[in-house]
């Protein structure tokens, strides 16, 4: 592992903002302060102040000249940052596009290939090999899909362009130590359009921060190298709070009445308590009742039901979206062995523009669903939830028509 120049990770917030599917899977973070980091004006004046902050930081000025030489602002980065798009599908659709049985296929055969890395990934970061493959597989589809947009260029751009500077100047000088530890070739290397790299999509602080050399060749090239890309995702999963031998999502069923009010994620009550209402798991293991558990329902309670132990939340450490995480965490499951989830009769939901209607409903009954986006989000959701109870209909956060029409 490489001499760290930086410190705690920026990669909770952007991490996996595009993936292989091609959809975005989370909102840009809002924009902020640009008096928070040097950013605009002259391109080679700009440059200059970085080169000093990264000789500051302890790179060499010679590599700071070799990363930085022919540096540009990408046009096509910017312009897919403007651009980002919203998530609007719903669990059943999302996971069952990334979940495919050919992505299940490669993933197994993966897990086989690389069993002994695998192996130390788990013995040493407590991480099973499942939870590893399925971020492995949804981030860039093992590897055959890592961005087309040269990392230093893209960095340079959201470096240098005032919306989130303090976020990607400290890549940016991330960047010119890889350089130096000759982990990256600053005039060839591609990646996502945000600057993350490789075949889990890491940003280069966190390759610094937690890069591991799986192969033994002396560097730490996710890019290239699956080995590297397995033990350093396993050893940041654990960062983000992964705790061994525990569970992190869990399929059930369910009886017909439940305190549904109480389900949906942040909630206070362990899995025994929802094994003791008459869920139940379909793997029959009720050994991690003492654990915190909450009850999901991502399409309300007609739909797919699970356990989130509290594991779960390194997959929203991960990425922030609801959907991309379940969907993540499922993958893992099936990985790990688990048979496909029930489908269920989900009520119909909303379009867009009902979405959007509902949201607006919502905020003038003084519920905080923050932006009117037409996204089924965290907040929408805990509003739905107490509109649902308050008007007597099972409260499992899930937007229906009816309830529209109740509002």
């Amino acid at each position: 592992m490489h001499r760290s120049l930086t410190s705690r990770s920026a990669l909770a917030l952007l991490f996996a903002l595009t993936f292989a599917g091609g959809a975005a899977a989370q909102q840009a973070p809002a924009a902020s302060d640009p008096s928070a980091a040097p950013c605009g004006g002259d391109l080679s004046d700009f440059l200059e102040g970085v080169k000093a902050d990264a000789i500051a930081a302890g790179a060499s000025a010679a590599a700071a000249d070799e990363a930085l030489a022919g540096a540009e602002v990408d046009q096509k980065v910017l312009s897919r940052d403007r651009a980002q798009g919203v998530f609007k599908q719903t669990f059943l659709e999302f996971s069952q596009r990334t979940v495919s049985q050919a992505r299940l296929d490669i993933g197994r055969q993966k897990m086989k290939q690389y069993a002994d890395v695998f192996a130390r990934a788990e013995q040493e970061f407590g991480v099973p090999p499942g939870v590893i493959t399925a971020f492995w597989a949804m981030e860039t589809d093992f590897g055959a899909v890592q961005g087309d947009f040269n990392t230093r260029n893209a960095l340079v751009t959201l470096s240098h362009d005032c919306r989130r500077p303090e976020l990607f100047r400290p890549q940016l000088i991330a960047l010119i130590e890889m350089v130096q530890h000759g982990d990256l070739d600053p005039a060839t290397n591609t990646g996502a359009w945000a600057g993350e790299i490789g075949q889990v999509q890491m940003l280069p602080r966190d390759i610094i921060a937690y890069g591991m050399d799986g192969d033994g060749d002396g560097h730490v090239r996710l890019k290239q190298s699956s080995p590297d890309a397995i033990l350093t995702a396993a050893k940041f999963i654990q960062h983000l709070g992964f705790e061994r031998g525990q569970p992190w999502l869990q399929e059930v069923t369910l009886p017909d009445n439940l305190p549904f009010e109480k389900s949906g994620l942040g909630g206070t009550m362990k899995a025994s308590e929802w094994f003791a209402l008459g869920v139940k798991p379909r793997d029959g293991n009720t050994g991690f009742g003492d654990l915190e558990g909450d009850l999901v329902l991502p399409q309300g309670r007609m739909g797919p039901a699970f356990i989130a132990y509290p594991n779960f939340k390194i997959y929203l450490e991960w990425n922030k979206s609801f959907i991309y995480t379940t969907s993540a965490a499922y993958f893992a499951t099936r990985l790990s062995g688990a048979p496909t989830y029930l489908k269920g009769t989900p009520e119909q939901g909303l379009a867009n523009d009902q979405m959007k209607t509902l949201q607006t409903k919502l905020q003038s009954l003084g519920h905080d669903v923050g932006e009117i986006d037409g996204i089924l989000g965290s907040g929408t959701r805990v509003a739905i939830q107490k509109e649902q109870q308050r008007l007597g209909m099972p409260a499992d956060g899930w937007a229906t028509p009816a309830l529209l029409n109740a509002l």
